[in-house]
């Protein structure tokens, strides 16, 4: 993911992003110096610096001629992350509310959705979670693992050996690089493959019997695990 990208998620399209970029280089510029540097034509220069004075990544000094300042990328940044959580509590607070939980089967697309979707079920989990996932999955997942164990859950993983995580209880297996296997408080799962791409998909459910199947599997695999390791 390039910069340019980075900075799509902060609400720039692409040439504000790349004209942010080249102030942040430069230091200051005047539009006329901005659409030289940059290729961009006069006509759409100014709207482009004026989008950013807009979303605050610039500012505008005025002397003999008006240069435009880009804000730090961190003050930015940190502004921006204010903003979208000044509007999340708005959206909670008034938002509809689902009326009813379903329990049918949802399917996740997409690796940094599933990513998103299963760091989501460990925040929100109070009691417990089990985890069968590869070490790489697993640290992509650490900090919400960390959190939980500071919470007081219990935490269970079945993972490729040599992996430990202080306060979880970890089983060594060799297990499927994209698979993923995921149970929040007995209520809702999370099952199927992940990888890079457009290829990982994966099923939702709070389905109570399909929770109780993985359950069981689960059980009986760490049963195995610690069979076998007895042996």
């Amino acid at each position: 993911m390039d910069l340019i990208e980075l900075l799509g998620y902060y609400n720039l399209t692409r040439q504000e992003s790349a004209l942010y970029l080249l102030l942040c280089s430069e230091g200051k510029l005047t539009g006329y110096e901005a659409a030289k540097a940059s290729g961009i034509s006069r006509s759409n220069i100014y709207t482009a610096l004026a989008g950013l004075v807009e979303k605050g990544a610039a500012r505008m000094e005025e002397d003999t001629a008006t240069h435009y300042i880009p804000v730090p990328v961190e003050e930015f940044c940190d502004n921006r992350i204010r903003r979208m959580q000044e509007y999340r509590e708005l959206l909670l607070k008034a938002a509809p509310r689902r009326r009813e939980v379903s329990e049918g089967y949802i399917t996740i697309k997409g690796e940094s959705n599933i990513i998103d979707k299963m760091k989501n079920m460990i925040d929100a989990a109070k009691e417990r979670i089990y985890l069968a996932v590869s070490e790489h999955t697993i640290s992509l997942l650490l900090p919400q693992l960390c959190s939980a164990l500071q919470r007081g859950l219990k935490v269970v993983l079945i993972t490729d050996p040599l992996f430990e995580l202080e306060g979880a209880l970890v089983y060594h297996t060799k297990t499927g690089q994209h698979q993923i296997r995921l149970i929040a408080d007995s209520k809702n799962v999370l099952t199927g493959d992940i990888a890079a791409g457009s290829e990982s998909t994966c099923l939702y459910s709070q389905n109570r019997n399909l929770i109780e199947l993985f359950k069981e599997a689960l059980k009986n695999e760490i049963t195995l695990i610690a069979v076998t390791k007895g042996s």
